[in-house]
């Protein structure tokens, strides 16, 4: 479907802070750049952030809260499982949460019944619906408008949220901001070095407009120890896309992209180390 341009600015990349950029993924209406001195694939020139925060609260609408519920079991299984592959402590009574871009809040929920207290952050409608039918504490602003307190939470969950932002780096910053020393914040994002990324090119299926990012796992890494935290895991899955091949071959595929690290979407696990 053609997009709408908009109002966009070039930016030198957030990770290396380069200008020097060469074609990587030319899609319709759009494309990404690769940068020339470390490899972070970026959509550059870049829609403005007002723009872009347009866009989820008020463009995508109801259409958004509706994608959201009908599927939020898959996306909450999806979740845990993930969270599963890198050891995440399900049972930590007492503890806090906070998820930012939580959606309707399907994980928040899940999580308070294990006694953590949650917090979420979501710029889209799907904030009303969290608060008012399940009764979550959810920030319908951008993570560093809400001035959380230095020290804040033991955990920081961001699903699928990183490469939507303008400034990667300035959220990681944030959120080693808000951590408590020797806290958890655990990055879920599609894998540009996996091998659907490889196999479609162009057509992969995270190449998409409301993608400003696409992280290869070398480059969310690099970033995230660029910005104070210390890697402790980093898993992939997916193989083949559902739909794409005869489910005898699905399975195969994404059993080894899973057990050679290299599938479609990556979890990244990463520690902040006590400064004291």
């Amino acid at each position: 479907m053609p997009v709408s341009a908009g109002e966009s600015r070039k930016l030198p990349c957030p990770l290396c802070y380069s200008s020097i950029f060469k074609p990587a993924l030319n899609c319709e209406g759009f494309s990404f750049v690769r940068c020339k001195r470390c490899g972070l694939v970026q959509r550059n020139p870049q829609p403005l952030k007002e723009e872009i925060i347009t866009r989820y609260k008020h463009t995508f609408g109801k259409d958004y809260l509706s994608y959201e519920l009908e599927n939020e079991e898959a996306f909450l299984n999806l979740q845990l499982l993930a969270l599963k592959d890198v050891k995440f402590n399900f049972d930590a009574k007492g503890k806090s949460v906070i998820d930012i871009g939580c959606a309707t809040g399907t994980l928040l929920s899940h999580l308070r019944e294990y006694g953590w207290f949650v917090t979420g952050v979501e710029i889209s409608p799907c904030a009303d619906y969290a608060r008012n039918e399940r009764k979550l504490d959810v920030r319908d602003i951008p993570l560093e408008e809400n001035n959380f307190p230095s020290g804040s939470f033991d955990v920081v969950l961001a699903s699928h949220l990183i490469e939507h932002l303008n400034d990667p780096k300035a959220f990681l910053i944030e959120t080693k901001r808000i951590l408590k020393n020797n806290g958890y914040i655990y990055i879920t994002t599609p894998n540009i070095s996996g091998f659907q990324a490889f196999l479609y090119g162009s057509a992969w299926r995270s190449a998409i407009f409301d993608h400003l990012f696409l992280f290869s796992k070398h480059t969310l890494s690099k970033m995230l120890i660029d910005t104070g935290f210390k890697i402790e895991s980093c898993r992939t899955w997916g193989g083949i896309a559902a739909g794409m091949a005869p489910r005898w071959l699905k399975k195969s595929a994404d059993f080894l992209a899973k057990r050679f690290n290299c599938g479609d979407v990556m979890i990244i696990k990463a520690k902040k180390e006590s400064t004291d």
